[in-house]
């Protein structure tokens, strides 16, 4: 047994804290790249201790050679070095392996102290020192509400600092001093209200925060979405979506919106799309600094602005608290509410069946258990959304994690859930599959998401060009290709190759590569049919002797070596023997490229009930040294409309605003025809799915 001296110490106030230098996770200050720190109650056994830190193992690594190791200290070790430190034997990182399970829970179990014991007075396992902070901790806590109040800059220097004409650089300024105006880029999201009547708002607040993720297998996908780059009008990185129970979904700091800055220490500020999806798949362990958009600060309340019961409908006048402590809007989507539930006990069940949706991430309430807590108070509802539970954010979240949160919570249990509104305009519901057992609502029209008219031309550097291949053929030979995409998908994407395979006709032409978009055979049209419908067409033409196959194929000018090494890999399949097709997805940049008659677009109905920001700002419009671009989102504001509304996405295109097209108007015309619309906007969109990694 050895004792275990650790490299913190408790204390007894926040004196000396910063709270932006302590660790969200130990509750210690250190150094963004060193291994946490932790007190522990007890002596630990020698053979749950790393060899190089000779602290108990964080995050635990096998070698080949029989040798465990942190995770951080192996990585850093082996970064300077190519051999085991014990033995010296070659040792390289992609060759290790996480513990056993039954390693990793004997060290999440071992008992530590809270940072702040000596006021705190509290001892848990490690593995619950985190909740804890975050949420029994009355130290942590004043840290956290004593930092959010520094953040916030008076009235009188806000107003100073804004005009009528204020770029993105200056609305993040004080947060984001990294951020430079762009060309086009026009902010709706940060305007001022004028209306005595409306919450009074500081600067939009960001931050840029460190997260580490691990594959433990160098094919696993992280599990998120990304759009922009350099050679797109986006010109930032920016995360579109969490794919559920992915990695990047259970570690749960990642979020739509995010913007990333740097991967293992590669900037991504000026690299082309490619190369950053490159960067991004790098194996084992990537450090990604990100740029986190926490939403609006909010003043401090008038006095008739409290809320009068636990019960607080979020509208203009009334605002309530979103997961980031932003104020939030009734709007089309449904009501946000907030609720609070009180135990007798710590340990009283609330009575309430989550589930999670199998085409909307989030949790939601299935059923309210008879005799229950949550069902004697009558406030929740099946089919709530649940935003939040006692600050922690669970839009992207699970029933697991929500279950882990409430059975940690003391006797208070704080809910914010959006209700869905019983009537909606267009057709019924923006999303599909919101539904409860009291009523189910129509599927989605098909008017919703409908082929566009608008006509337009691609983003500056993409263009396409049709290719047709006629071939004369045995009728039992096979065309060789495999395909996705369909009208009927997710997002009503055209047909599409994910592979060209070598024993077909195709591959021996030579002229159609995967990722070719399908127009016709043999005179059908194909651009508007679902999956079912394309694999029917090709299998009848292609029974014939002779096919005429019509392809369009998507592309993009000024790329350097790195993106076109990039797209290299990406479009031969023969590259890779481990390649499976049926999982290749085009990179979003394929689909910018298209001719605007391909495109299917949906209107979006964004409803607000004051002066208050709609939440997005745009990139795009007319410039001088670009030209013509089309207009795309880049930010949505977390605690406003377009947020909660949930169905505007970073990197979607926007066509129209009210039926009116947005071809030829530059960021003059757009703004005031955005200001002008005080309670309601039907935005047209087209999105593209983005890059998966």
């Amino acid at each position: 047994m050895a004792t275990i001296e650790t490299k913190g110490t408790c204390s007894s106030t926040a004196a000396g804290l910063s709270w932006a230098r302590v660790c969200k996770e130990c509750g210690q200050q250190h150094d963004g790249l060193d291994n946490h720190l932790y007190e522990y109650q007890d002596e630990v056994d020698d053979e749950l201790v790393c060899h190089i830190c000779l602290q108990p193992l964080l995050r635990p690594m096998d070698t080949p050679c029989g040798h465990t190791y942190c995770f951080h200290c192996l990585s850093n070790f082996l970064r300077e070095q190519d051999f085991c430190p014990v033995d010296r034997q070659r040792l390289q990182l992609h060759q290790c392996r996480p513990s056993s399970l039954l390693v990793r829970n004997l060290l999440d179990k071992l008992i530590v102290m809270c940072p702040h014991y000596e006021e705190c007075q509290q001892q848990m396992q490690r593995c619950e020192l985190q909740p804890h902070l975050h949420n029994r901790c009355p130290v942590f806590r004043r840290l956290k509400e004593e930092a959010e109040k520094r953040k916030r800059p008076s009235w009188n220097e806000l107003k100073g600092r804004k005009s009528d004409g204020e770029s993105p650089g200056d609305a993040k300024h004080s947060a984001t001093p990294r951020d430079q105006p762009e060309p086009g880029l026009i902010n709706p999201a940060y305007e001022e209200s004028e209306d005595d009547n409306t919450p009074l708002r500081s600067s939009l607040v960001a931050e840029a925060n460190m997260v580490e993720l691990f594959r433990e297998e160098p094919e696993e996908e992280l599990g998120f979405r990304i759009v922009g780059g350099k050679d797109t009008p986006l010109g930032n990185i920016v995360i579109q979506e969490i794919v559920r129970d992915s990695l990047a979904a259970r570690d749960g700091r990642l979020a739509p919106g995010d913007h990333i800055l740097e991967v293992n220490d590669i900037s991504l500020a000026s690299v082309p799309h490619a190369r950053a999806v490159a960067v991004l798949q790098q194996p084992s362990l990537l450090r990604l600094t990100v740029m986190q958009e926490k939403g609006f600060k909010t003043r401090e309340p008038r006095s008739d602005h409290h809320p009068s019961s636990s019960t607080t409908s979020s509208t203009a006048s009334q605002p309530s608290q979103s997961p980031h402590g932003n104020a939030t809007s009734s709007h089309n989507p449904g009501t946000v509410l907030q609720v609070t539930l009180m135990k007798s006990q710590r340990s009283e069940p609330l009575g309430i069946k989550l589930i999670r949706k199998s085409d909307e991430s989030g949790v939601f309430i299935l059923d309210l258990l008879s005799g229950g807590l949550a069902a004697k108070d009558g406030k929740l509802r099946n089919n709530d959304k649940v935003l939040a539970i006692n600050g922690h954010d669970l839009r992207h979240g699970t029933p697991e994690s929500a279950a882990q949160i409430i059975q940690a919570s003391e006797v208070r249990v704080n809910f914010v859930v959006m209700r869905p509104a019983e009537t909606q305009e267009e057709g019924g519901s923006g999303r599909e599959g919101q539904h409860s057992r009291a009523a189910r609502r129509a599927p989605e029209p098909q008017y919703f998401k409908r082929r566009s008219t608008y006509m337009k031309d691609p983003p500056g550097g993409f263009s396409s060009q049709e290719k047709t291949v006629s071939l004369k053929k045995e009728p039992r030979l096979s065309l060789g290709i495999t395909i996705a995409g369909g009208r009927d998908c997710r997002s009503r994407l055209p047909v599409y190759i994910t592979s060209v395979q070598p024993v077909g006709c195709l591959h021996r032409d030579g002229t159609i590569k995967r990722g070719d978009i399908l127009l016709s055979i043999n005179g059908v049209d194909l651009t508007q049919l679902t999956y079912n419908e394309a694999v029917s067409v090709l299998k009848a033409q292609t029974a014939q002797s002779q096919v005429v196959l019509r392809v369009i194929q998507t592309l993009s000018e000024d790329l350097d070596e790195e993106t076109e090494a990039a797209n290299m890999d990406e479009l031969d399949p023969m590259d890779d023997p481990r390649d499976d097709a049926l999982n290749w997805t085009p990179l979003w940049t394929r689909w910018l490229g298209l001719p605007s008659h391909m495109h299917w677009c949906r209107d979006i109905v964004l409803q607000k009930t004051n002066n208050e920001s709609w939440g997005f700002s745009i990139v795009g419009g007319y410039e001088e040294s670009h030209g013509q671009q089309p207009f795309f989102i880049k930010t949505i504001v977390p605690g406003t409309p377009a947020h909660f509304d949930g169905r505007l996405k970073c990197g979607d295109e926007i066509v129209a605003v009210n039926g009116a097209t947005t071809v030829g108007m530059n960021n003059s015309s757009l703004i005031p025809m955005l200001k002008l619309q005080k309670n309601k906007v039907t935005l047209t969109v087209v999105s593209w799915p983005g890059s998966l990694v």
